[in-house]
C-alpha cells in the first residue's frame, strides 16, 4: 500500500476529528442523549411518517440541518469537493440499503459505536466496530480484486 502525500491531509482530518469529538460532547452534555446518526436521522423520520410530529425532539432537526449544510460551508470556504465515487447508481443503492441492514442489526451506526461507544467504553460498542471494519475490508476486497 502507498500513501499518496501529495493528497494527504492530517491537518483537516484532525479538525474535522476534533469538531465530531466536540459536536458528540456537546450533545451529550446538552441533550443527554448519543449523537449516533442512525438515531438521529432515524427517530425524526419514523415521527414523520407515523404522523406524530409532536414526537420529534427540538435538537434532532437542528442536527441533521447541521449535517446537511457541513458539505455546503465547507465548500464556502473554499475547500475542495471530494471525486464522485465510479461506481453505478445501482451499486450505491444496493451499498446503501446493505448500510441500513447492518445499522439495525448491529443497533447503531458507526458514528453511534465508533465515536460515541468506544469513548464510553462499551463492549456491544466494540464488538460492533470490529465488524463494522471486517465487513469493511470484505467489501474492498471483493469490490476491487473481484469485480473490477
Amino acid at each position: 500500500m502507498n500513501v499518496d502525500w501529495q493528497a494527504f491531509t492530517p491537518w483537516t482530518a484532525l479538525g474535522g476529528g476534533a469538531l465530531i469529538g466536540l459536536a458528540t460532547a456537546l450533545y451529550l452534555l446538552g441533550d443527554g442523549r448519543i449523537a449516533g446518526i442512525s438515531g438521529i436521522v432515524g427517530a425524526p423520520l419514523r415521527a414523520l411518517l407515523r404522523g406524530r410530529l409532536s414526537e420529534i425532539d427540538r435538537p434532532q432537526p437542528w442536527f441533521i440541518a447541521g449535517l446537511l449544510a457541513a458539505p455546503w460551508l465547507w465548500r464556502l470556504c473554499g475547500g475542495a469537493a471530494p471525486g464522485l465515487p465510479a461506481v453505478s447508481t445501482a451499486m450505491l443503492v444496493g451499498a446503501g440499503l446493505l448500510v441500513g441492514v447492518g445499522v439495525r442489526m448491529g443497533n447503531g451506526c458507526t458514528s453511534g459505536h465508533g465515536v460515541c461507544g468506544l469513548s464510553r467504553l462499551s463492549l456491544r460498542s466494540l464488538v460492533n466496530v470490529l465488524a463494522f471494519m471486517a465487513a469493511g475490508v470484505a467489501s474492498v476486497s471483493v469490490v476491487r480484486h473481484l469485480l473490477s
